[in-house]
């Protein structure tokens, strides 16, 4: 498929993490989307109900990752990209990034990330 949705760097204020005072305190976190999405009868139609709403696809990140809690980020995106091929029948892969600039790691790095991709033929 060569059509794709994207949304770049949602940010969300979330409580993930291994370490207790990641739960306590919190950070910021941006999550972008990669949406496989045959695109073709929406941009013959100029119509919506034939294409994916990246509004709808953001409210699904916003919505798992401000009001569940995950250890780890690759469950955070194991969550997203679950629910958005669940959510929008049209999606037939999902790229799921997360970033977390303010990883506790003793190091000067600018951000850590995950990104998954998973799809309707994965199963």
């Amino acid at each position: 498929m060569s059509d794709h949705i994207r949304v770049h760097r949602i940010a969300v204020f979330a409580r993930h993490g291994l370490l207790p005072e990641e739960a306590v305190i919190g950070q910021r976190f941006f999550i972008s989307l990669d949406a496989s999405v045959d695109t073709r009868a929406a941009g013959a139609s100029d119509d919506l109900t034939k294409s994916v709403s990246y509004a709808e696809m953001a409210d699904v990140v916003v919505d798992i990752a401000t009001t569940r809690r995950f250890n780890l980020l690759e469950a955070l995106a194991e969550a997203i990209a679950t629910d958005i091929l669940a959510a929008f029948p049209l999606v037939e892969a999902i790229s799921v990034l997360i970033e977390k600039p303010s990883a506790p790691v003793p190091h000067v790095l600018d951000t850590v990330s995950v990104e998954i991709t998973r799809s309707r033929a994965d199963g």
